[in-house]
C-alpha cells in the first residue's frame, strides 16, 4: 500500500463490496432483479408519483435514460406508470407494493452489512465511524444523500 492512501480508491472498493453484499442479500430475500440504479429511483418514488421528465432531472439523466430504467423496473414489478389524473397527456411513475418490499429488503440488507462491518472493526468501530462521519459532513456527502441529490 502506498505511504499516502488513495482514499478515493479505498472508498470506491468498499462501496462496491458493500453494494454487492446488499444486492446478494436482496436476491436471497426475493429481489434478484434489483440493480444499484433502482435504489436512486426508489428514493424519488418514496415521496409519491413522479413524472418521467422530472425523474430524469432528479437523476441527472435524459428522459430517454430515465424511461429505460423505469421500463426495467416495471418489468420486475417495482414500478408502474399511470396517467396523471390532472393531465391525461402525462404519465406518472409510482412504486408498486413489490417496490416497497424491495426498499424494505434493501434497508434490512444494509443493516446486516453494516453490523458485519462494525463487528469486524471491533474496538476501532467508534473512532472509524466518527472519522467517516466527519468526512461525510465536510464533503457534504450525507447532506446530498439525505436531500436525495445523489445521482447514479
Amino acid at each position: 500500500m502506498p505511504s499516502t492512501p488513495d482514499l478515493t480508491l479505498l472508498f470506491t472498493a468498499l462501496a462496491a463490496s458493500c453494494d454487492a453484499a446488499v444486492r446478494a442479500r436482496m436476491a436471497d430475500a426475493g429481489h434478484p432483479g434489483v440493480r444499484t440504479v433502482h435504489g436512486y429511483v426508489f428514493q424519488h418514488l418514496l415521496v409519491g408519483p413522479v413524472r418521467v421528465t422530472d425523474l430524469a432531472d432528479l437523476l441527472g439523466m435524459t428522459a430517454q435514460g430515465a424511461s429505460k430504467v423505469v421500463a426495467e423496473m416495471e418489468r420486475v414489478g417495482y414500478a408502474v406508470r399511470r396517467p396523471d389524473p390532472h393531465d391525461s397527456r402525462v404519465r406518472l411513475v409510482e412504486m408498486t407494493p413489490r417496490g416497497h418490499e424491495a426498499v424494505a429488503a434493501g434497508r434490512a440488507a444494509r443493516a446486516e452489512v453494516t453490523a458485519e462491518l462494525l463487528a469486524g472493526l471491533g474496538d476501532d468501530a467508534g473512532p472509524v465511524v466518527r472519522a467517516l462521519d466527519s468526512l461525510a459532513d465536510r464533503t457534504g456527502a450525507m447532506r446530498d444523500l439525505m436531500a436525495r441529490r445523489l445521482r447514479p
